[in-house]
């Protein structure tokens, strides 16, 4: 089985950069992995946050896409619970049009940032959150041109309808979003750098495969989206890695939100209103040099059975980015990336 390797980047601010600055930095990072012949290139959506510039996917989207050429580019993803279907459905018939077969569409279930942003966001709906399965039934039928004729919105069309729409994607890091995404037999993507629980890893997998049902996709796509730092060296990659925290708070009400940092985690508890607890726990990142991480990578490959891996590449400056994007094609020269 060959492994296609994809990058999502989330923008991040190095320091001292402005944004203007990184998104510069995100566009050589596609276009470094178009030339290296990695399989897609995603990037995130994060708000009200000081350490990740990309907050309109479908903005940073067009303007990849008119930077590359080949490189598949999409969202990792779109947070359908703050939006109308329709109109993310406008927007990647749009993005699909200007780039047919290179668009995909990946859709988070996260909120992307604290309260206030949130509400920002939502305030112009009732208060009444609409179920996410829902919204990703309507959002697909407006991608596909199939609303039923029984839909209080029958005829409608989200114009332009391309040849071929954007690819829809599902991200999750729970059984229950691994069951979403097999009842809608569309591809699934586990986060496992937001839930490194192993065991969770393998239920969510083995549910998405189990009860999966084909429709546009005839056998089920699962896709791991893992954190990796790779350096010249073993030693330098652990020394590396030894910075890397995964921080979530834990909300009285029952929510459990991973965050940026602890100071991201208090402003959201205050935000919330509500009691909390903040857990803070070394993140779960694949290190090690170009020939560790290889091998690491196709063990992850060979125990979930997957064949693409998602990477983010977990260090804080642009140039090791950069530099790691060519140490992990060196690495797997002899194999498909």
């Amino acid at each position: 089985m060959g492994l296609k390797l994809s990058i999502l980047d989330q923008s991040p601010f190095d320091e001292g950069k402005t944004a203007v600055d990184t998104f510069r930095h995100t566009v050589a990072l596609a276009r470094k992995a178009e030339e290296l012949g990695y399989h897609r290139f995603w990037v995130s959506e994060h708000h009200d946050s000081a350490a990740v510039a990309g907050s309109s996917p479908e903005v940073l989207i067009a303007h990849l896409l008119a930077q590359t050429e080949r490189i598949r580019i999409g969202s990792g993803g779109v947070m359908l619970q703050h939006y109308s279907p329709y109109k993310v459905a406008e927007n990647f018939n749009v993005l699909a049009s200007l780039a047919p077969g290179r668009v995909d569409l990946g859709i988070g279930r996260a909120p992307g940032g604290l309260p206030l942003s949130t509400m920002a966001l939502q305030q112009e709906t009732t208060g009444q959150s609409r179920p996410l399965a829902d919204k990703l039934i309507e959002l697909e039928q407006y991608l596909t041109d199939t609303i039923p004729v029984d839909h209080p919105l029958h005829g409608l069309k989200a114009i332009p309808v391309p040849a071929e729409p954007a690819d829809l994607y599902l991200l999750g890091t729970s059984p229950a979003s691994a069951e979403l995404a097999a009842s809608r037999g569309i591809p699934y993507v586990f986060a496992q750098f937001i839930n490194g629980d192993k065991a969770i890893v393998r239920q969510s997998l083995d549910t998405y495969r189990n009860r999966f049902a084909p429709r546009k996709s005839l056998r089920p796509e699962a896709i791991l989206a893992l954190s990796v730092i790779v350096a010249d060296t073993d030693e330098e990659a652990k020394r590396l890695a030894a910075d890397a925290k995964l921080v979530k708070i834990h909300l009285e009400s029952g929510r459990t939100i991973a965050v940026k940092s602890v100071e991201h985690a208090e402003e959201f508890g205050r935000q919330s209103e509500e009691k909390y607890t903040i857990e803070i726990k070394d993140a779960d990142v694949v290190h090690g040099s170009k020939e560790t991480v290889r091998a690491k990578l196709l063990d992850i490959q060979r125990k979930y059975g997957v064949d693409e891996l998602i990477l983010i590449l977990a260090l804080k400056e642009f140039g090791q980015r950069f530099q790691a994007l060519s140490q992990l094609k060196e690495a797997f020269a002899e194999s498909v990336v």
